[in-house]
């Protein structure tokens, strides 16, 4: 997981307006979400935490694949969070969205999917608009899970959204 995520790094910091922005990973402790222990939304709330420490109170866009957008949308709920850009994002029923409320949030997701739901994601948008989220669906024309085929055209969406996202008053 951590490899598919690298090619992103690069696209999100040469961004137009991204001078001052720090591209970071997350490293889970555990492989696999691991049902109600939720490892990889507690390493991302663990990183966070870490961040805010080292870095203070700066803005932070969460970027996650599959169960990393799933992390990033559970971790999106704290203070330094200002959006999230969730790729192909494991959304299953049911998935909590309260805490989502005043958060800008963008899901791309390919409608081949045949790994995590398309369907589950739209779903998870207009659940998170009723909480009151600024929630975005983004069909993506290729890719299926793995986004390989047109990978650059979700490098470049996710790298402005993330830009829009950093920059935004």
């Amino acid at each position: 997981p951590a490899v598919r995520m690298r090619p992103w790094a690069p696209p999100v910091a040469r961004a137009p307006r991204a001078r001052d922005v720090l591209v970071a990973e997350v490293r889970y402790r555990h492989r696999g979400w691991n049902g109600s222990r939720c490892d990889a939304a507690r390493d991302a709330e663990a990183a966070l935490a870490r961040l805010r420490g080292l870095a203070g109170d700066v803005p932070v866009v969460l970027v996650g694949h599959s169960m990393g957008g799933r992390a990033a949308l559970r971790a999106a709920g704290a203070p330094l969070v200002h959006g999230v850009v969730a790729l192909a994002p494991w959304c299953p029923p049911g998935e909590p969205v309260d805490h989502l409320a005043g958060r800008r949030l963008y899901l791309l997701h390919d409608e081949a999917d045949r790994v995590t739901s398309a369907a589950g994601s739209w779903e998870f948008v207009r659940r998170s608009r009723l909480a009151g989220a600024d929630a975005t669906a983004i069909p993506m024309s290729t890719g299926g899970h793995a986004m390989l085929r047109g990978a650059g055209a979700w490098h470049r969406r996710t790298a402005a959204l993330v830009t829009s996202l950093v920059t935004r008053d």
